[in-house]
């Protein structure tokens, strides 16, 4: 049974920096797909990043490129999303997904459908 427990949101002020956690049981990120995506209060959930199975393939929303940067320590099972440069308008819940779906490798990684697997979310509040 796959697992996801996600940690270190909170609170920062602009142009702070932040690390997030993920937590990932029931999986090997070999075979896996990982992705990070986030969810404003009245808004659709978006996708941030994503972190491909091969371990060097990454991609990112145009919004954060720059600023954020997703990784993986496989001896820890566990994935992260460095989150540099940050502001208000990154403001939300962020989650940990996986998939083990080859539409991953197209543009439909975007889309919250093509991943099944979440966990619960850790908020993220960046103040002005």
């Amino acid at each position: 049974q796959v697992q996801l427990l996600e940690s270190g949101g909170g609170l920062v002020q602009a142009g702070g920096s932040l690390r997030l956690a993920c937590a990932a049981s029931g999986i090997r990120f070999t075979n896996y797909h990982m992705a990070w995506f986030r969810q404003a209060p009245g808004k659709e959930r978006e996708f941030v990043a994503a972190l491909l199975r091969t371990g060097s393939v990454t991609h990112y929303a145009d919004s954060v490129k720059g600023r954020f940067t997703v990784s993986r320590d496989s001896a820890k099972n566990t994935v992260y999303l460095q989150m540099n440069g940050l502001r208000p308008e990154d403001t939300g819940v962020y989650y940990c997904a996986t998939t083990t779906r080859a539409s991953v490798f197209s543009a439909a990684r975007t889309s919250p459908s093509e991943w099944y697997s979440w966990g619960q979310g850790t908020q993220v509040t960046v103040s002005s």
